[in-house]
């Protein structure tokens, strides 16, 4: 979508065009609430500030739209088709890389008690299992940082993906 078509949208729809960027409403309905936009860098720069702000309840609330890395997305709406892109480097690993991210994910979910996120695009399977790995030794308040940045990372992309 044009940023000058995402400007001229009423804020309902503008809020539906976002809205697979990340599953948080608040941060939709605030994003909408500031346009017009002069351009797409001033569109990022505030969408990344208001991401800035999230915490705890965002994280889990955005969570609930995230799939494990390395299992099959499902779904035919917008949210399943950028994961399924996203997740390319998965859809190509070998059973080995997938077994020990199905391993990862559950030794991750039973210690931080959520899905694993990370920005899959532009990693490797091994990266991902990598980083993965790496976030197992975090502590509690490092890992929720590092999965809030994700977050935001993840968002960021999507919503340059959706409107230049």
């Amino acid at each position: 979508m044009e940023l000058a078509a995402f400007n001229q949208l009423p804020a309902d729809r503008a809020q539906v065009a976002i809205r697979h960027c990340v599953a948080i409403p608040h941060w939709q309905q605030s994003l909408v609430a500031v346009r017009p936009f002069a351009n797409t860098d001033a569109l990022l720069a505030t969408a990344d500030a208001l991401a800035r702000q999230w915490q705890q309840p965002e994280l889990e609330s955005a969570l609930s739209a995230h799939p494990r890395i390395g299992e099959r997305v499902n779904g035919a709406d917008k949210e399943a088709s950028l994961s399924r892109g996203e997740q390319t480097a998965m859809q190509q690993a070998d059973h080995a890389l997938l077994q020990a991210m199905q391993q990862g994910n559950q030794a991750y979910e039973a210690r931080f008690g959520r899905v694993f996120l990370i920005r899959a695009k532009g990693r490797s399977g091994e990266q991902m299992l990598a980083e993965l790995q790496r976030r197992l030794q975090n502590d509690d308040q490092t890992e929720q940082q590092e999965a809030l940045d994700q977050l935001r990372e993840i968002t960021l992309l999507r919503l340059e993906e959706t409107i230049q």
